[in-house]
């Protein structure tokens, strides 16, 4: 990999207020994330540009932060990806987009269309890494066949209380990022009593031990969504959190024996397989 994502990323799903997702992200900055997370279906893609515009004016260094940005469902046919993706780079105030992700393989999804259009993005410079957003693991093997370039990342819901070894495994054999979402399964993880339990032995939260969890995993990185400054910085401060071997192994185990899947609907992949 030529690029390396940060132990931890900003996710900015449903932050349409301007004020409040400019304000995110120079806190997120601030405060030491250098991976900020948004997509063209969240309506925030040239907010999430003005607060690192702000950031980088007050001294931060652009060379710093990776940016990731994901093709709207509707956008997957090729001249759509194409012309899109330049969008979404203009909207976010960048000569680069880090990294673009296909958000869902959907119906307008095309393995014949979509993926030679990110190979051009890539070739043409308008985007430097390569991502997919929850797709099956054969979706995935078969689009890292089709691919010229290598698969940067995947980006899963993942979390203690949904734990997807399958895919994670896949990340570790092909060398990938499992970027987690809603890693705190919406802080549904505050009424697991192990989390409670691990989290009252450090003096912490059950969403600050579920990132930790998450952070220790190989090919790993977490990106949970926050707008308020406590928030982003109780988030951030989960990346000091050592958890001790037989602690990551009580929250493994919860695999298979508690699963709650937060983002669902009857046309995702998984529903179709």
């Amino acid at each position: 990999m030529t690029l390396e994502l940060p132990d931890i990323g900003l996710g900015t799903y449903r932050m349409t207020d301007r004020d409040e997702c400019v304000r995110a992200v120079e806190t997120a900055l601030d405060a030491g994330y250098r991976h900020v997370d948004t997509a063209q279906m969240y309506d925030n893609e040239s907010f999430v540009g003005e607060g690192l515009a702000n950031a980088f004016d007050a001294g931060g260094s652009r060379d710093d932060v990776v940016v990731a940005t994901k093709l709207d469902t509707d956008n997957t046919g090729y001249d759509d990806a194409v012309s899109t993706a330049r969008e979404s780079r203009e909207r976010l105030g960048l000569d680069v987009v880090d990294l673009l992700y296909v958000h869902w393989p959907l119906e307008a999804y095309d393995s014949d269309e979509t993926l030679p259009a990110l190979d051009d993005l890539v070739d043409d410079g308008v985007v430097r890494e390569i991502g997919l957003s929850n797709f099956l693991p054969s979706q995935l093997d078969a689009a890292i066949d089709r691919l010229d370039h290598d698969l940067f990342a995947h980006q899963v819901e993942m979390h203690p209380l949904l734990q997807q070894r399958e895919l994670h495994e896949l990340a570790k054999e092909h060398d990938h990022y499992l970027v987690a979402y809603c890693p705190i399964a919406r802080n549904q993880v505050a009424d697991v009593d192990v989390l409670q339990e691990v989290a009252d032995a450090h003096d912490a939260t059950p969403a600050q031990v579920s990132l930790a969890w998450l952070a220790s995993k190989e090919n790993v990185v977490p990106i949970p969504k926050a707008s308020s400054p406590d928030h982003i910085r109780e988030n951030i401060a989960a990346m000091d959190l050592e958890l001790a071997p037989a602690e990551v192994e009580r929250i493994d185990a919860l695999d298979g024996e508690v699963e709650e899947r937060i983002v669902d609907f009857p046309s995702a992949p998984w529903n179709q397989a």
